[in-house]
Parts: structure tokens; C-alpha cells; sequence
């Protein structure tokens, strides 16, 4: 008895390619893909029109989203939908997206270069399906390596406006001081900026007071050091080791 093909979607923003990976996959009999589109947030809406069984998602992509953030929205709607992520890009801040997306199972995430072929991805569908996961070796060397590298700079976890405003809390200017430096209509987008930087930097969790947070991250940013205080004020930081020891100036 014949198995019941797979129903896919193709997440790809490359127009040459992605109707070559529809007929490579429908040619294989595995595979039936019930959509193909370019973007993160047109791949939300077909979800929600007609659900796949799994999913190929290019990281790269038009639109808004990248193919984690995409993959993180659909999620949302679809608890573990199956995913399998390809690249050919080799940027910190895709890995660094894996990592905050929480993804855990039902995914595979290989480079473009080595996992093109249609026949090639389908065992890794499979797996993806069955809730088993797979990250090319290479790929789980960088996630490791962005992972260590950003426990001990902390501007590498806030993004390109938060660190700018990050630099100039650290030099004392005041909310609209920084919005003109910047040029922010509202000064109170510093504000929420702020509370990105706080919340990225686990300032919210050591302390209730805006001020008290304001200058911790000022500390942070001027020392280029992340920092953890304990319940007595206690600055502690990460040594070689990775290990959470008391900070000496």
C-alpha cells in the first residue's frame, strides 16, 4: 500500500528556485506541496488558511520576518509545527534568533549548500514530523560559539538602536537628550528602548526602580561586561569559566 505523501509548504525567497524545489518534490511521490511563497508573513496566512504538515523555510526571506521569526509566528498557531530551516548564510544573527526562538523539537536546520536536493530533505521532513531534531554539525558549532560570545557582551544581545541608546545612558545624558542626539520626535521611545535594554539585560528581575536599573545598565554598557546583582547589591560577573563571581572595579 502507497504511503500518503506529505503535505508541504515551500518557504523560499528565491524565484528561480522555489518552483524548481515544487517540482522536484512533487516529481519524488513523497511530497505533495500545497503552497510556495516568498515570505514569512505570506507563509503565516497560508497556514492559517490550510495547514501543512510541515514546513521548508528559507532563513533568509523578503518581507519582514526572517524564516525563524516566521517559523516562531506560525508556532504560535500551530504549537511544533514542523520545520526544516536551510541557509546558505553564515550570519551571527540568524543563530542568534535560533537561540531566542525556544525552538526545541520537530525542526532541522542545515545549509542550502549541502542540503539543496529534494530527496535529500525529505528524511529530514520526516524526522521533523515524527517530533526528532537535527542541526547540521557546523551549525551547532556557530550556535555554540554565538551563545558564548554573547553571555559575555552584552551590546551583541540588544539590537543596532537599543545599543546606541545603551552608549549614551552610560554617558548621563537624560531621556531628551538622547532623543535629539538620536533624532526621536517622541522622547518617550527612549523610554521603551530603555525597557528592551533592561529586559535583555535581566535588569528587571534584580530590581523594581527605573533609576537603579538606569544606572546598572549604564555600569554594563560602560564596562562592556554583563552583569548579574544579588539581593545585597552584589555585582557578580562571568569569569573564563562561564561562572557568575563577584565583580572587583
Amino acid at each position: 500500500m502507497s504511503q500518503t505523501p506529505i503535505t508541504l509548504f515551500v518557504v523560499e525567497d528565491n524565484a528561480r528556485l522555489r518552483p524548481a524545489l515544487v517540482e522536484g518534490f512533487n516529481a519524488l511521490q513523497e511530497v505533495r506541496v500545497i503552497a510556495a511563497c516568498d515570505s514569512g508573513e505570506d507563509a503565516l496566512e497560508a497556514c492559517l488558511q490550510n495547514a501543512p504538515q510541515a514546513i521548508l523555510m528559507d532563513v533568509q526571506l523578503a518581507g519582514q520576518m526572517n524564516g525563524i521569526e516566521a517559523a516562531v509566528a506560525i508556532r504560535r498557531e500551530f504549537p511544533r509545527m514542523p520545520v526544516v530551516f536551510y541557509s546558505i548564510q553564515d550570519d551571527d544573527a540568524y543563530y542568534r534568533d535560533f537561540l531566542r526562538s525556544g525552538i526545541l523539537t520537530h525542526f532541522a536546520y542545515v545549509p542550502k549548500s549541502n542540503y539543496l536536493l529534494p530527496a535529500m530533505l525529505v528524511p529530514l521532513i520526516r524526522d521533523a514530523i515524527g517530533g526528532r531534531s537535527f542541526i547540521d554539525p557546523h551549525i551547532a558549532s556557530r550556535v555554540q560559539e554565538v551563545r558564548r560570545r554573547d553571555r559575555h557582551d552584552p551590546m551583541a544581545l540588544l539590537e543596532h538602536n537599543e545599543q546606541a541608546v545603551a552608549r549614551l545612558l552610560s554617558q548621563g545624558l537624560t531621556n531628551e537628550q538622547i532623543a535629539a542626539r538620536l533624532g526621536f520626535r517622541d522622547k518617550r521611545t527612549i523610554s521603551r528602548v530603555a525597557g528592551q535594554i533592561y529586559a535583555a539585560w535581566d535588569l528587571n528581575g534584580s530590581t523594581t526602580d527605573e533609576k537603579v536599573a538606569r544606572t546598572r545598565a549604564s555600569i554594563i554598557a560602560l564596562s562592556g561586561r554583563l552583569m548579574r546583582w544579588d539581593d545585597d547589591g552584589v555585582a557578580h560577573v562571568l569569569d573564563e569559566w562561564d561562572e557568575w563571581t563577584p565583580w572587583s572595579s
